[in-house]
């Protein structure tokens, strides 16, 4: 998780600088029709995927939350300045006086000042600051999970759809292969006409699963190359050229119950978000009871500006020198505004207590389930390791008997389907074996962006 979280970080700072050329690069058509491993989409999800990107721009948002929040520990400096002309008609003077008093002026000024004491504001604005960062970490490693998921889900199931194509190609030619037999045995005056028709039934009922399984195959990968961020040519409308490598497998995964909810409990980055919303709503109550206290500031300054008396013609007479002293507030009574913000912050962190507390259950919950449907697939798949085996015998006793005269075509055209039913089923079951798999692994919070599988 350590490891996820440097390189999710390092991904966040350098891919955001040549995003665009990657993404250039990425979704020319060469790229696209290059073949495609399970971990080559996930690099390539974490270069263009837009979950991933926006996640990113959430992160580097947070990061200028982070210095605003520092800002109030750092002192203010402000410089200012300032020239008037007034019209001597404006300007009273004694009765009976000759002399005019000046009538322009100007000063120039820089001043630093620094909050010395504030009721403890400042120090909860550091550790805010800390907790928010951490936080914005946090929750980008979650979407990058999901996101990271997301492929690993859809790459399966392109996988599927793509054996499904195959098992009812393979049917539909098994089928045509038995009604071209009936076809010829009928010619030939073995077997009636009811034969041929039935066989010519048993093509049809076959055809619209195949044309179901080849438009499951072009949307599963149209899903695919969204999530990898593609932008595919508007002259690509009926099959993406996706060329994927990898192939649904059944490797094992062990793990048991209570080390799964307890690493659950130690590497979930929604977890560790909570905590530290807890920590930001703790202080808020801080400084939320910080107006109760004075607020004490030291300020120091150098300024400029001319003389209204010695020459009050010449601007250029300058004077000049520091400044500084203290400053000291204190709201005796706001009208309870102070109260109020108190009673709503610690509302706030009660809520944020009950949330993090609720979370843990959840992601147990979350962990329980996926736990479950993973041993349930697992299950599955081993009930299913002969069936083909034996599914492909049956079909061979079934063609024999009948090349023997002790069969019929009813016994061999439900040996085909049940095969494509055997072969149906396999596939699904490793594809749901595998999904199951990803998701247990990532409920318990392992690094989805991992080459093991």
């Amino acid at each position: 998780m350590k490891k996820l979280k440097f390189i999710l970080s390092l991904s966040a700072i350098s891919v955001a600088a040549n995003i665009y050329a990657q993404n250039a690069a990425t979704n020319s058509i060469g790229q696209i029709t290059k073949p495609l491993s399970l971990v080559d989409c996930l690099n390539i999800a974490l270069q263009q995927n837009a979950a991933i990107l926006k996640a990113q721009n959430d992160l580097r948002a947070s990061q200028g939350v982070v210095i605003q929040t520092r800002a109030v520990a750092l002192p203010q400096v402000t410089a200012g300045g300032q020239y008037k002309h007034t019209e001597q008609s404006a300007i009273e003077s004694f009765p009976a006086s000759t002399n005019q008093f000046p009538n322009q002026s100007w000063n120039v000024g820089v001043q630093a000042t620094e909050v010395i004491y504030n009721g403890g504001k400042t120090i909860a604005a550091l550790r805010a600051a800390g907790a928010t960062k951490k936080q914005a970490v946090a929750q980008f490693n979650t979407t990058v999970a999901d996101a990271l998921l997301a492929v690993r889900t859809a790459y399966y199931d392109v996988l599927l759809a793509n054996q499904q194509v195959t098992v009812h190609e393979a049917s539909v030619n098994l089928l045509q292969k038995e009604l071209d037999d009936q076809q010829n045995r009928y010619n030939a005056g073995t077997v009636p006409k009811f034969n041929v028709l039935r066989a010519e039934v048993a093509v049809a009922n076959e055809r619209p699963n195949l044309i179901r399984a080849k438009n499951d195959y072009r949307i599963a990968k149209n899903n695919l190359s969204n999530l990898l961020g593609y932008n595919l040519p508007r002259d690509i409308f009926e099959d993406v050229p996706l060329q994927l490598t990898d192939t649904l497998d059944d490797a094992p995964y062990e793990i048991n119950l209570p080390d799964a909810i307890r690493q659950a409990l130690s590497q979930r980055s929604e977890l560790e978000a909570s905590r530290e919303n807890e920590t930001l709503q703790k202080l808020s109550v801080v400084n939320a009871r910080s107006g109760y206290q004075p607020t004490i500031s030291a300020f120091a300054g150098y300024n400029w500006n001319n003389s209204q008396f010695v020459d009050p013609n010449d601007l250029g007479y300058t004077l000049h020198g520091w400044n500084f002293g203290g400053e000291l507030s204190w709201n005796i009574f706001d009208g309870l505004l102070t109260h109020g913000k108190v009673v709503q912050a610690k509302a706030q962190f009660e809520k944020s207590k009950t949330d993090l507390a609720d979370e843990s259950r959840q992601i147990e919950l979350q962990v329980r389930t996926a736990y479950s449907q993973f041993i349930e697939a697992k299950e599955v798949l081993q009930s299913q390791e002969k069936v083909q085996e034996e599914a492909d015998e049956a079909l061979r006793e079934a063609n024999a008997r009948q090349q023997a005269g002790t069969g019929t075509q009813l016994d061999v055209l439900d040996a085909e389907t049940a095969l494509t039913q055997a072969r149906t089923t396999q596939v699904q079951a490793l594809h749901d074996y595998d999904v199951a798999r990803a998701n247990l692994q990532r409920a318990i919070g392992q690094d989805m962006a991992a080459a093991t599988k």
